[in-house]
């Protein structure tokens, strides 16, 4: 694990302050640093641990998965993260960690993302997001084939569907749904990404949900 081997760089985020704190701890020695977001400062114990402890295994798994992909060598490894979401009581986020072992072709890069309600600390699963039974897997599919088709969005195979598992994020009035690299689409074109307004699957959207939530935002 490479949290065996850490130490911890906290920097605050300045200036405006949001619902949720968050604060950058740094793990690793160079060549590998892995840049880990936690939240301090809520009014739940219970959880903000939960939220931080899911977050670090995020973390740990996308390490393990990148160990699993690279060869034998010195590997360069970079972990960062970005908070697409933070109002409401809704945190989501995304982590990305990248990796090289020369000789290399080229790396490797990694993605996944967490979407939590934060005065319990729950996670939000894709399907989570709208009513029980709801036809979300194929209205999203609908909007994402229908931005290939405009984008003109290279694909290794013509695109079906999503996942009902489908990695996402929300930001803004938006769930991005994406691809991980060779899932849809060739290397060069990293991961595919399809903002979707949540005005266009409104009428699926569990009430109390973090999607609801932002739709009912000023």
């Amino acid at each position: 694990m490479f949290f065996g081997w850490q130490h911890a760089d906290f920097r605050e985020n300045g200036g405006f302050h949001p619902p949720a704190q968050i604060q950058t701890v740094l793990y690793g020695m160079p060549p590998v640093n892995i840049r880990v977001p936690q939240v301090h400062g809520l009014p739940n114990p219970a959880a903000q641990a939960a939220i931080n402890r899911q977050i670090l295994q995020q973390a740990q798994r996308l390490h393990d998965q990148q160990v699993q992909a690279q060869i034998p060598g010195t590997t360069e490894m970079t972990g960062y993260y970005e908070i697409k979401t933070n109002e409401r009581n809704v945190l989501s986020l995304i982590q990305v960690n990248g990796a090289y072992t020369p000789p290399m072709a080229h790396g490797m890069t990694f993605a996944d993302s967490l979407t939590f309600t934060l005065e319990d600390g729950k996670i939000w699963p894709l399907s989570e997001l709208f009513k029980p039974g709801a036809a979300y897997v194929e209205r999203l599919s609908e909007l994402v084939a229908a931005q290939i088709r405009e984008r003109d969005v290279p694909v290794l195979e013509p695109f079906r569907q999503i996942r009902p598992d489908q990695d996402y994020y929300l930001a803004d009035k938006s769930i991005v749904i994406y691809f991980q690299l060779y899932e849809l689409s060739p290397y060069y074109v990293g991961f595919p990404m399809f903002p979707i307004s949540l005005y266009a699957v409104q009428d699926l959207i569990r009430e109390g949900s973090p999607a609801d939530r932002l739709l009912a935002s000023t």
